[in-house]
């Protein structure tokens, strides 16, 4: 599909496109076994995009045997490196062809502005790539023995590998994990974030399409407490890797040790302070770095910078800095090609926000920064309503 840069023309497509909720195991779309559901709304106009398979037990057992049967028989582990880099290449090569429809996916399910999201599809191609272009060119070692023994260490895929992922980058934290779990030969289940199932499943999809066999990648929606907690636990997954919470990480850590001691792959997120000094060359830069790190995304970056830590010499001056670098910085339409802050995932994060800043006023801070007036997209239930509707800070 050609790219567009028209709001309304983003808009007219996003109406037309269709989105598969089910399971995607062993190259099929498949329902919970247990029928059951969930609705998933879009954060941007509140439209129902889906309902969605509630995965649970049965669905992660399902999944798991089917990368267990393709894993052991070796239709992707057994490859050959360069096969595996050619099917992976491919892959790659779909999800840009496939960029627009795949922005719109993120856009819709998470809010992130249009722009965003394309350069994000550009990142998922880039990621499968480097792990498919690596593949040729890993090699094992020859141990230090003395000259009557000979040691080789070979490289071999793990396994079933499970993984979880946040819903603050839908396509590129799946790829971050799928790119090196895949070119190393391992079958992989995908347990995507219950706020954006949708993008998850459609890389399943994309995959087959490029040639991945049937099994080799498997996506699972679900709640974490079911579909997540059953993935910990099964006992014929090899790895477990998990971005997110620190909270939520301890748990995959307590499945392992209460099943089969798996091997567990954290990435979790935490406070990250900005540290501005007194001698600091250039507030200007500073400010506008800032700024970039606290309200890019939206702030729903595991790593955005909601601390600032300031010499109280140059707190005013920078304070006024920090203003004039946020005024670009206002909740717009995703489908204009000119919003850089989108909408807020779902009402859950919306209400955490908006209690910060009620959390703030009521210990005595003052609110430097109120948002614009102009008309844009939210989550509200309506295609455009008025900022002062409240609907997104």
């Amino acid at each position: 599909m050609a790219t567009t840069v028209d709001a309304t023309a983003w808009e007219t497509r996003s109406e037309q496109l269709t989105f598969s909720g089910d399971a995607w195991i062993g190259n099929e779309s498949v329902p919970a076994r247990s029928g059951e559901t969930f609705e998933k709304t879009s954060p941007v106009d509140g439209r129902s995009l889906a309902e969605v398979a509630a995965g649970d037990t049965a669905d992660v057992d399902d999944a798991v045997t089917s990368a267990r049967k393709a894993f052991e028989s070796g239709v992707w582990s057994g490859l050959a490196p360069r096969e595996r880099k050619r099917i992976l290449l491919d892959y790659a090569s779909r999800i840009l062809d496939a960029r627009d429809e795949l922005a719109l996916l993120v856009t819709l399910e998470m809010g992130k502005p249009i722009g965003d999201a394309l350069g994000e599809v550009s990142f998922v191609a880039q990621c499968i790539s480097y792990y498919a272009e690596a593949l040729d060119k890993l090699f094992g070692e020859v141990g230090p023995t003395g000259p009557d023994s000979l040691t080789l260490i070979t490289k071999e895929p793990a396994g079933v590998v499970g993984t979880v992922t946040p819903w603050n980058y839908p396509l590129l934290m799946p790829a971050w994990k799928l790119g090196p779990a895949l070119g190393a030969g391992n079958s992989v289940i995908l347990k995507p974030a219950e706020q954006t199932p949708l993008s998850g499943i459609r890389l399943g999809m994309i995959a087959a399409e490029a040639g991945i066999p049937a099994g080799v990648l498997n996506v699972v929606p679900g709640f974490g407490e079911t579909a997540g907690q059953a993935l910990g636990r099964h006992m014929d997954v090899d790895v477990i890797g998990f971005t997110g919470s620190g909270e939520v990480g301890k748990f995959f850590l307590r499945y392992a040790g209460e099943s089969n001691m798996k091997h567990v792959w954290l990435e979790c997120g935490g406070k990250s302070p900005n540290v501005v000094l007194a001698d600091a060359p250039d507030l200007d830069s500073a400010a506008q770095q800032i700024a970039e790190g606290i309200f890019g995304n939206s702030g729903q970056v595991c790593n955005a910078g909601s601390r600032l830590i300031v010499d109280r010499s140059i707190g005013d001056d920078l304070l006024d800095r920090l203003l004039a670098a946020s005024a670009p910085w206002q909740p717009g339409n995703p489908f204009e090609p000119d919003t850089r802050m989108g909408a807020i995932v779902d009402e859950t994060q919306l209400k955490r926000v908006l209690s910060y800043i009620d959390a703030g006023r009521d210990e005595g801070a003052r609110l430097a920064s109120r948002r614009s007036s102009r008309t844009r997209a939210t989550r509200c239930g309506s295609r455009r309503r008025r900022s002062s509707d409240r609907c997104s800070p």
